[in-house]
């Protein structure tokens, strides 16, 4: 149990590198642009690959109808998912603690792991869903109003993860090293789970 709880306490401080690193990166390269447009999604806000990539960005966007990329007070994800990060981050180490003690037994470090994953999902889900209002709840006055072959107007939903063709700007979403930094901690409490309930059953 000693070594499962070991990776109860290191795995959820791999979170900690959401404070630090971009959890989702979506590029935006055209012939016009040899060096793609970065948009770098942190747990707290957004920030451009280069210095004036957000405003180059919103700058497209309007003549589409598109919305201004949103600062950190337009969205209440970005006040509360850190502080949600580091409530997991706390109670993750305090279970390790307790089970290195013989306090807690593996099963907390399940329920952690769960809970967690739930989490993720959810988060997923809403960053989905800001995708959706953000590329089709257009300006019915824009300047350009662009349609399909159908004559339904076009819509610009960025891809949640992979590589979509809009207009002629290839765009890609990808996680980025706080994404990886997070599942890397989340396999670790996994294994400890695991480690616990073999350690478990032997008994």
């Amino acid at each position: 149990m000693k070594k499962a709880s070991l990776l109860m306490i290191i795995g959820p401080l791999f979170l900690l590198g959401l404070y630090v690193f971009p959890l989702w990166n979506i590029m935006l390269g055209a012939p016009q642009y040899p060096d793609p447009l970065g948009l770098h999604i942190h747990i707290s806000g957004l920030q451009g690959a280069n210095e004036f990539d957000i405003q180059n960005i919103d700058g497209l966007n309007h003549y589409i109808g598109m919305q201004t990329l949103p600062k950190p007070e337009d969205m209440w994800e970005f006040g509360t998912f850190p502080l949600i990060i580091g409530i997991m981050v706390a109670i993750g180490v305090s279970i390790g603690i307790l089970g290195y003690f013989d306090k807690v037994s593996y099963k907390w470090f399940i329920g952690w792991f769960a809970l967690m994953s739930i989490m993720g999902v959810l988060g997923m889900y809403d960053f989905n869903e800001w995708l959706v209002d953000y590329g089709t709840n257009l300006d019915p006055n824009a300047i350009m109003k662009l349609t399909n072959l159908d004559g339904t107007p076009m819509t610009y939903k960025p891809p949640l993860l992979g590589h979509v063709k809009m207009l002629n700007f290839d765009v890609t979403s990808l996680p980025s090293i706080g994404a990886w930094l997070m599942f890397l901690g989340m396999m670790l409490t996994l294994t400890a789970g695991i480690l616990g309930w073999k350690n478990a059953i032997k008994q």
